[in-house]
């Protein structure tokens, strides 16, 4: 018995010393295993060309760096190749640079690379009018501003030709915090590689754009510890319960979308048009805010009279009739707007863009079936498309996603926390993130350029949620044009909008006029 003890305690202590060791070799052999498996991560692909041009009567030899940078993890792997377009300027100064993209989230630069800011555009109708089929016009720009800045459009992961590789995977940039922490880890790459750290530095977004603007600035102060010198907003939306106007209970959208309707109303010639436009807006405003907003907050405890003079004001303010005012209970949702307004007609307006209209089949749905406004999205598809091949030697056998990745938007993760921690839903707001860094930032300034027809995200309100927030009203300059939410689309309104942000700039980094 005492023998089969002993061999019983041998065979133990073999076994506890043979199982590592075997686990380390079948772990060794698994790692060999991926490691033969696993792609090497080639160079990052960089297309050069050069090119000359007159900027606001300045003429300017200029490179346009079509290419990737690797942003990295912590052990300095790649996760992530970010394609952008970078216009560079021949220039012994420090030069400032600004960093463009556009929202979605899920969308390329394309927008505002080919309709508002690179130094060739695409042309479509000024008026609203639809823009047809290919061939489509593009122009030189020469009143873009790379007379005051260099320009880097950005294309986030997921768009353009920007993707996860090596250690990272898509899902890892898809989210409200990822987002922020990878457009700035490749802000802070870009001047390492191109030996601008001493360049003032601007962010430029439209839409999700700005969300993400006002979140960049933030980790680019406390992850990397730049100080961006000015940030520019194309229709603003950082604290979106202002913009979310399919929430029954929403109050704050009954109110911040009313002078966008008024706006829109006007233009149609639903609304008495005969005086002066801007008068007629401030009196929208000051309806919405001192009359319309405490009544809603009264609920079933507002008189009758007072009710019938509501209804009346949002009558004259909106072009609805007084039947439907009272069908809504006071309560007009902005995208039901856009169905109802001409519904008479059997059209519906825009949503991106009020200007536009589209004769829908069903004209009795609460809402349009499309946004008339896309009917330039193959004119902007059409003209990056040529450009990339035609002007810059872009000849890539991958696809340019514009759209962007089909599963980006199902997987996109709002939440600010990380996986797996509580979170109590709430609207998306990174104004706090925007007033955290003006209050350490204190040269710091805030263009916010807005379209009277945008019924995407309201002039109303980002006025609205910049007069918030603890945000000093003279750390905001607020632009309005006659256009929607891609504003540019309009002619005046995008020369309006280039003259703007250059004096912006300008100002920012001391040059004045």
């Amino acid at each position: 018995m005492k023998s089969l003890n002993n061999y019983l305690v041998c065979l133990s202590l073999f076994t506890a010393m043979m199982l590592p060791a075997a686990i380390n070799a079948q772990n060794t052999e698994a790692k060999q295993e991926n490691a033969a498996t696993e792609q090497p991560v080639p160079e990052p692909t960089n297309f050069r060309s050069q090119h000359k041009g007159t900027f606001n009567g300045t003429r300017l030899t200029y490179t346009v760096d079509a290419g990737e940078t690797y942003i990295r993890n912590n052990e300095g792997d790649p996760t992530a190749a970010i394609f952008s377009f970078d216009y560079v300027v021949e220039s012994k100064q420090n030069r400032p640079v600004t960093f463009i993209w556009n929202g979605g989230p899920g969308s390329s630069s394309n927008w505002l690379h080919m309709g508002g800011y690179g130094p060739k555009r695409i042309i479509v109708p000024s008026d609203a009018e639809h823009p047809g089929a290919a061939p489509y016009t593009m122009k030189d720009a020469p009143e873009t501003i790379l007379d005051v800045t260099d320009m880097v459009f950005v294309d986030p992961v997921g768009t353009g030709f920007s993707q996860a590789i090596g250690k990272g995977k898509k899902e890892d940039f898809w989210g409200l915090t990822e987002d922020a922490k990878s457009m700035a880890a490749f802000i802070a790459e870009w001047l390492t590689k191109n030996n601008r750290w001493n360049s003032p530095v601007f962010l430029l977004g439209e839409s999700f754009g700005t969300t993400r603007a006002a979140a960049v600035a933030k980790v680019l102060l406390d992850d990397y510890v730049i100080n961006v010198n000015g940030i520019v907003f194309v229709s603003q939306a950082l604290d979106y319960q202002g913009s979310t106007p399919y929430v029954d209970d929403n109050i704050i959208s009954y109110i911040t979308y009313i002078p966008t309707m008024a706006a829109t109303a006007w233009y149609h010639g639903k609304v008495d048009n005969s005086g002066d436009f801007e008068t007629f807006i401030q009196q929208s405003r000051d309806f919405a805010s001192q009359e319309l907003l405490p009544a809603l907050f009264q609920g079933n405890l507002l008189s009758a009279e007072k009710r019938a003079r509501l209804v009346s004001q949002l009558q004259r303010f909106t072009g609805l009739s007084k039947e439907y005012i009272e069908q809504v209970d006071l309560r007009i949702n902005a995208f039901r707007f856009a169905k109802e307004l001409r519904r008479d007609e059997g059209v519906a307006v825009g949503l991106l863009d009020s200007r536009y209209i589209n004769d829908e089949r069903d004209d009795v749905a609460a809402r349009p079936e499309a946004d008339a406004a896309r009917a330039i999205s193959p004119a902007y598809k059409a003209s990056i498309m040529h450009y990339m091949r035609n002007d810059l030697g872009i000849n890539w056998n991958r696809k340019y996603l514009n759209p962007a990745d089909p599963e980006l938007s199902g997987k996109w993760r709002w939440s600010p926390l990380p996986e797996g921690r509580s979170w109590e839903p709430h609207y998306v707001n990174t104004a706090p993130d925007l007033a955290s860094v003006l209050r350490s930032n204190p040269a710091l300034k805030v263009m916010v350029g807005s379209g009277y027809y945008d019924l995407i995200t309201p002039f109303f309100d980002a006025e609205y949620t910049l007069n918030r927030h603890g945000i000093a009203s003279d750390d905001i300059i607020y632009r309005y044009y006659h256009g929607g939410h891609m504003m540019y689309v309009h002619e005046p309104a995008r020369q309006a909008l280039l003259k703007d942000t250059r004096e912006f700039i300008r100002a920012q980094i001391g040059q004045g006029n």
